[in-house]
This record gives C-alpha cells, structure tokens and sequence, in this order.
C-alpha cells in the first residue's frame, strides 16, 4: 500500500518537473531555440493549431530560428501569430522561409526573467510539496483506519520525504541552469 502512494507521489512531482521544463521553454533566452515557439497556435483552416504541427523550426544560428511552413499559402498565417504572440519576436519572411531574429536581451529585461524563472521553479516546488502532502495524508488514513502500523507509517512519510528532497533538488538544479543560461551575455 505504501508503494502505491509513493509512487503515486513520484508520478505527480514528476509531472510537476515536466511543467517547470515547458515553463522555462518559453522563458526567452538570447539564444535561438525551436522550443520558444511551442506556445504560438496558428489558425490552420479555422482551427487552431500548434505552429510546430503546421511548420518546421530549426536553429539557423545563434540568434535565428528559421520556420519552413508546409503549405506555402500559411506563410503570412504564421507571419501574423508570431508577431502577436506574447513572445516579443519580430519576423521576416524571405520567400517560403520565415526567419525569427532573437532580440538581444538587456540587463533589465534578463533580471525580469529570473525573476520570472525564480517564480516558475517556486510553483514547482509547491506542486512536489503538495504531492508529499497528499500521500503523507493517505498514509495517516491508513494508520486511522489500522490497515498498517506507526512504524509503516514513519517509514512510508521517511521515504516520500527523501524523494520531496530528491525532486526539490532537481528543480534547484534546473533553475540554477535557466539564471546561467539567462544570465550569459
């Protein structure tokens, strides 16, 4: 029974994990990387869709990402839910080809997105800390209802707490490499 709870515990902070990762996705970075379009959705014959569903996105260099659509008629679409996404990035098209610049970041604007980063990986937490909530809950149901012992019980809370601390770890460890990553000029 404990190990049901444990890993259903381990189930949920890894989906808290899985939500930090897309969440500093779409933190922009100096550098160019397909992931910081993942969130723009296109209008695709009236439906919205995915822009990585309807194009291709690869790294040009540096700071240039290029979009190759599929149709060549979705070129001005995709043109137009770049620019009015919340991503700050400006296209230029040059035939079939979509190039999206990355804007140079400056001091202020990366202290924004630490900030930003800070408050995603604080999410993160609360969400892993809230899972070690909810089977710590379920193991002193259990206890109430005597299906198992006081000791079970600290041995069950024991472990959930080592894999909190493992999972707390992790995002610790994402986000001190989201502030380099932001923080390289």
């Amino acid at each position: 029974m404990i190990n049901d709870i444990k890993a259903e515990a381990e189930k949920k902070m890894k989906k808290s994990l899985e939500a930090l990762h897309s969440a500093f996705n779409k933190i922009r970075t100096g550098r160019a990387h397909p992931a910081i379009l993942d969130s723009v959705m296109v209008n695709y014959y009236g439906q919205e869709t995915p822009l990585k569903q309807v194009a291709s996105v690869n790294v040009e260099d540096n700071r240039t990402l290029t979009v190759a659509p599929w149709e060549k008629n979705l070129v001005p679409t995709i043109e137009k839910a770049i620019m009015t996404s919340d991503l700050g990035l400006n296209p230029a098209t040059s035939g079939d080809i979509i190039r999206v610049p990355m804007p140079m970041l400056t001091e202020e604007t990366r202290k924004e997105m630490v900030k930003q980063a800070k408050a995603d990986a604080e999410h993160g937490r609360v969400s892993i800390r809230n899972a070690r909530r909810d089977a710590n809950n379920m193991i002193k149901e259990l206890v109430k209802e005597k299906e198992i012992s006081e000791d079970d019980q600290h041995r069950g809370e024991d472990e959930i707490q080592k894999l909190t601390d493992k999972y707390i770890a992790e995002v610790e460890k994402m986000l001190k490499s989201k502030e380099e990553d932001l923080m390289a000029v």
